[in-house]
């Protein structure tokens, strides 16, 4: 890792590591990816403001996010598979995250289970949400969150059904991979360290659901069974359910427009968080940065507002903040690190991104997330 400069890099290594079935799952978007591309444009039109001749001698990146102190305004979001990306994919990005003082998103779609999770890290961590149509299953998938004490629910609200992704079709994505097919026997080859470390983990598929359906025992059926469960009916009346279960605090994630917004803060949800699910599903939607100040003006301080889409450095996360984000969710940025290197991998992008983002505020004359606003932007 020491030649390692920027999340790029992270990329390079990942592309090289993993197959190209799972580094496509994490690098791609959905359809054209016109949404995909917005997100990274966008955020690097804006351009900051330099400053000189302050004192920027005590810089901190501590803040809070939902009443919970952090060592910088960064938070790892739920990724499926990322047990596929790396043996263990997601408990050792746990304990990247933990070891350096953020929250850990642990997705639905986990190939660790969170019995798993929960066994193997220190502190509690976030959980993710799909609402299924057999809310029996979400019930208990909440009840077991409960359980594992998680500080927070992160309610995903933007996959009703699934947006198109070329690459997962071309590909042939599935978990665990096809090992007999051709193309795989060969990609796979060429990757023995990925190989060695999947069979060593714990699980090859979809943790938090085998196991729990009785109807479902084998690969076959749980995949099938996941495909059938996108809920077309979900509404807010939803949120409601959900908060009558989960005592603690909740997130909206997937709020992508003002009307929406306002509706969220009626539902006593504690945050959301601005995104487009990375450009993977409504394709030709604006990017998560346009529409970010739009939102934060509609709502005020009623909630926090998180910020999730395109985010590869420490100026993007100083650009988000400056347009009203709290803080900022990655996705991509720390999954190539899980793939380049497992937990060192993720503990390295995270460093990158908080030294940027140091280096970031220094020479735009802050030294506190508190002072980032409007200020920082050259206009």
């Amino acid at each position: 890792m020491k030649d390692i400069t920027c999340i790029e890099d992270l990329r390079q290594l990942h592309k090289r590591r993993v197959p190209r079935a799972f580094f496509g799952y994490v690098d791609a978007g959905s359809y054209a990816e016109e949404t995909l591309r917005a997100n990274r444009e966008d955020l690097q039109k804006i351009k900051l403001r330099q400053r000189i001749l302050v004192d920027i001698s005590k810089r901190d990146l501590g803040t809070t996010v939902l009443g919970e102190t952090i060592k910088l305004p960064l938070i790892l979001a739920p990724i499926g598979s990322g047990g596929m990306q790396y043996g263990d994919g997601e408990i050792h990005a746990c304990r990247a995250a933990q070891a350096a003082g953020i929250p850990y998103t642990l997705s639905t779609m986990s190939i660790c289970s969170i019995e798993d999770v929960a066994a193997n890290v220190d502190k509690p961590f976030w959980f993710q949400l799909y609402v299924m149509k057999d809310r029996g299953f979400c019930k208990a998938l909440i009840e077991r969150a409960i359980a594992a004490k998680c500080s927070a629910l992160v309610l995903t609200v933007d996959l009703q059904l699934l947006g198109q992704r070329h690459a997962d079709i071309k590909n042939g994505l599935s978990v665990p991979p096809q090992l007999l097919k051709f193309n795989n026997i060969v990609d796979f080859i060429t990757k023995p360290g990925w190989v060695a470390g999947i069979l060593r983990g714990k699980s090859r598929t979809f943790g938090n659901i085998a196991g729990h359906l009785p109807h479902a025992q084998d690969l076959a059926s749980i995949s099938g069974w996941v495909a059938s469960q996108f809920d077309t009916s979900l509404n807010w009346k939803d949120v409601e359910w959900i908060r009558s279960i989960w005592p603690g605090k909740l997130i909206l994630k997937g709020i992508h427009d003002v009307e929406d917004a306002r509706e969220a803060v009626k539902t006593g949800a504690h945050g959301m968080v601005v995104s487009n699910h990375g450009g993977r599903q409504l394709d030709g939607a604006p990017s998560s940065i346009s529409v970010l100040p739009k939102i934060v003006d509609a709502i005020g301080t009623q909630t926090e507002v998180l910020f999730d889409g395109g985010i590869r450095s420490g100026q993007d996360v100083m650009r988000a903040l400056a347009r009203g984000a709290k803080s900022c969710m990655i996705g991509r940025s720390y999954i190539y690190g899980l793939g380049a290197g497992g937990e060192a991998g993720v503990a390295k992008a995270i460093d990158i991104i908080a030294q940027e983002l140091s280096v970031t505020m220094g020479l735009c004359g802050i030294n506190k997330i508190s002072e980032i606003g409007p200020q920082v932007i050259a206009e």
